[in-house]
């Protein structure tokens, strides 16, 4: 028998609330301890998102930066709570001289999503065997590796740290011959797919993986594209993914490719010579989308964004800062 619940002289089975559903008869005092106790039905407000980590930099004679990660999907946001959104930045670039790997980029943030800034390219290295300075450093997408004149290192590990579904892909492994007569670094990666290995037959650099498709703006747009991989004089580099990937350089062309801002792309590996510059990656971009007159949102001085409409859905792309928002 159920238990019996007494409230203002009425009788009726006792009804149990739910984070969904509070229906029946209630003391103000019960409600206020539902609400205590986490079980009492909370407001929301259904929100799609895209969620893009800043691009990692190129390496020196080196591999692609990285894309960052690429997070999207729809959630339920309680109204009246302030939530984190943060826009990570792509990573600078460096001068071709420098012998360490490329800058990874920073983790953008909606909620509890996180995606991770892409991780830098591997570079010649500070010396001629030291491998940890050519391996793409790991992040949403790996960046890739580099290479010196008598070793090479690996690409760095996409989906770093590991989501589902996965946030990125692999940088492309750098390559040498072991006598200098090749050496050839990797693409960085990107959201749609792993960078490329250098090539084993000539000094040409790899290209970026490419990045992924999203049409929550209302029009299908490309994001996270890897970085391409630079070259040796007279090689070729590798082009950079499509979502924003920065082209590498050959050696003595001067400064590789940018990752596209705001949309997470690596930038482009770069020669060794001093005035050559690996490309800087992009910077990453939050993306909601919901209902219009579902909701009133709040927005933190913070952030900076751009409010458009489609169809009947409210959109704002948020393109640098951080700061809280909440929905009423």
């Amino acid at each position: 028998m159920s238990p019996v619940h007494r409230t203002a002289g009425l009788i009726g089975a006792r009804n149990v609330p739910t984070t969904s559903s509070g229906t029946g008869v209630w003391q103000f005092g019960e409600v206020e301890q539902a609400k205590r106790a986490s079980i009492w039905p909370v407001k929301t407000v259904s929100v799609s998102y895209l969620v893009i980590g800043g691009g990692g930099a190129g390496g020196t004679r080196g591999g692609g930066g990285g894309a960052g990660g690429f997070r999207e999907g729809s959630t339920s946001i309680p109204l009246a709570t302030n939530i984190t959104v943060t826009i990570g930045a792509g990573a600078a670039g460096q001068a071709g001289s420098v012998g360490t790997p490329g800058n990874s980029g920073n983790t953008s943030t909606f909620d509890t999503i996180n995606s991770a800034g892409g991780g830098g390219g591997g570079s010649s290295g500070a010396t001629a065997y030291y491998v940890p300075d050519m391996t793409g450093q790991n992040g949403g997408s790996g960046g890739g590796g580099g290479c010196g004149w008598y070793t090479f290192g690996p690409g760095g590990t996409g989906n770093t740290p590991s989501t589902s579904p996965s946030q990125g892909n692999n940088g492309g492994d750098g390559y040498s011959t072991g006598n200098a007569s090749v050496e050839s670094p990797g693409g960085g990666g990107g959201a749609g797919g792993a960078g490329v290995a250098g090539d084993t037959n000539s000094s040409n650099g790899g290209d970026g993986g490419s990045g992924a498709s999203s049409s929550i703006t209302g029009t299908s747009t490309y994001y996270a594209g890897g970085g391409g991989g630079g070259s040796n004089p007279s090689c070729t580099p590798g082009t950079g993914g499509s979502g924003g990937g920065g082209n590498g350089a050959a050696t003595y062309a001067g400064a590789a490719g940018n990752g596209t801002a705001n949309t997470g792309g690596g930038g482009g590996g770069c020669g060794y010579d001093a005035g050559d510059t690996s490309g800087n990656g992009g910077d990453g971009v939050v993306i909601l989308r919901f209902l219009t007159g579902s909701s009133t949102i709040t927005i933190g001085a913070g952030l900076t964004y751009t409010n458009t409409t489609d169809g009947s859905d409210d959109v704002y792309t948020f393109t640098a800062g951080t700061d809280t928002i909440s929905f009423s």
